[in-house]
């Protein structure tokens, strides 16, 4: 981030060589707007973007802006040799290092691959303690789909899991991951409904530089990036019949190649699809390959919707209680017996999503060290429909429909806020709202 065109065109020429993804900006205002879309692993922060200001108090104010916003993302100060005790001020502010201007080109690599490295095992840390456990309760069919688990995490055979939204079901396919052979290797987790049908194969398979108009540089897409471990494709039924085909080439050879490439490059990966859909409808009616349903489902599970996992709501709840009083600096660390009775009677049509924007919305509004009843606020028109009282495809559709529809009437159309109260990515929501016309 520079405000001088010069610097920032030396850049677009270096950086891309060395980074598999960078972005240019000229000023600090488009930052809120950028971070959480990009998610960089570092940013380098000019000191001064005003000609007739160079105090470094706008480097010093945005790397305050960033660590707030995003603490795991590394920042290093770009300066002016006369600023270097600017510098040394931001780093005691939490910046990885700084770069005096004029540069060297490998210094800048070296140090901003270090900030790289290190942003990216915090952000590690940070998602995993954002992880939901895999809570196995013990209904009959919680009890039968643990079993089955035991028998498969071993094998490499494709997974499907169906199920309502927010059911769980990346949180059972991180399971199985992590109880694979595989779970050494990463886990490459795909929101297949949130690819713009221009980049699907650019994001699945990659692309070499030159390919289109802004591939700078080679891009390994999400298949070579699973290499070795699991590639999880999220909401499957959305992709579009004409994609379809390309996506069972590279299951059925077991390789890719690259957008604007010819050669194929093998990739050994262990598959798991999850769904809302009903796939099977969809292969009768025309609108999913028969020949790749059969090729992702080898296992299917489908997760019951919380409803009927009773027994799971409180030991949930507790978890997330526990996550949010830290993330929040809260003292609360239990339950009443009032607010047990409130969540146990509730509903949850939105299932475990549903549940854990309950419970952070309590932990913040709470005061003592026990949750109680009048923290917690349940909507009476819920944001989801009783799906129960429906049945097929278009029953799971006008639900999510109308829980959208909810959100963005209740946050008056603020994406922000509307997707993280549906528990989904911006990306995600955006191709939802072009999926209902909203």
């Amino acid at each position: 981030m520079d405000d001088n065109k010069g610097i920032r065109a030396a850049l677009q020429l270096l950086l891309p060589m060395h980074f598999a993804q960078v972005e240019l900006l000229s000023t600090p205002n488009d930052l809120p707007s950028k971070l959480p879309e990009f998610r960089p692993d570092v940013v380098l922060l000019d000191m001064n973007f005003h000609t007739d200001i160079n105090t470094g108090n706008e480097g010093l104010y945005w790397l305050g802006e960033i660590k707030k916003r995003c603490p795991e993302v590394e920042v290093v100060l770009f300066t002016a040799y006369a600023d270097v005790h600017l510098a040394v001020e931001g780093m005691k502010r939490g910046a990885f290092d700084f770069i005096v201007k004029p540069w060297e080109n490998d210094k800048l690599v070296e140090i901003l691959a270090s900030a790289c490295l290190k942003g990216r095992k915090e952000k590690k840390v940070q998602e995993e303690s954002d992880a939901v456990s895999m809570l196995w309760g013990k209904s009959r069919a919680m009890s039968a789909i643990h079993k089955t688990v035991e028998k498969i995490a071993s094998t490499d055979a494709s997974v499907l899991i169906t199920g309502e939204n927010g059911t769980g079901k990346d949180v059972l396919a991180a399971e199985i991951h992590r109880c694979s052979h595989r779970s050494m290797r990463p886990m490459i987790c795909v929101d297949a409904g949130a690819i713009p049908e221009s980049l699907f194969e650019s994001e699945l398979f990659g692309h070499v530089k030159g390919a289109f108009t802004d591939a700078h540089s080679d891009h390994a897409g999400k298949f070579e990036q699973a290499n070795g471990g699991t590639l999880f494709l999220d909401e499957i039924g959305n992709i579009p019949l004409h994609l379809q085909a390309k996506l069972l080439r590279a299951l059925q050879n077991r390789s890719i190649t690259r957008l604007g490439d010819t050669k194929a490059i093998e990739v050994d990966i262990r598959l798991i699809c999850a769904t809302n859909k009903n796939l099977e409808k969809m292969v009768r009616d025309g609108l999913f390959r028969e020949d790749l349903y059969y090729r992702i489902n080898t296992i299917t599970l489908a997760l019951p919707p919380l409803r009927d996992r009773n027994d799971e709501i409180v030991p949930l709840a507790e978890l997330f209680l526990k996550k949010y009083a830290a993330r929040y600096h809260r003292s609360v660390k239990s339950l009443s017996s009032e607010a047990v009775s409130l969540l146990c009677s509730h509903r949850w049509s939105g299932n475990i999503r549903e549940l854990q924007n309950c419970i952070e919305k309590a932990v913040i509004l709470s005061e003592g060290e026990q949750l109680q009843s009048a923290d917690i606020q349940l909507v009476p028109s819920r944001l989801y429909e009783d799906v129960s009282k429906m049945s097929g495809e278009e029953s799971l559709d006008d639900a999510e429909e109308q829980a959208i529809r909810a959100a963005m009437l209740r946050f008056g159309g603020n994406l922000s806020m509307v997707a993280k109260s549906l528990g989904i990515s911006r990306p995600t929501l955006y191709a939802k709202l072009k999926k209902y016309h909203i």
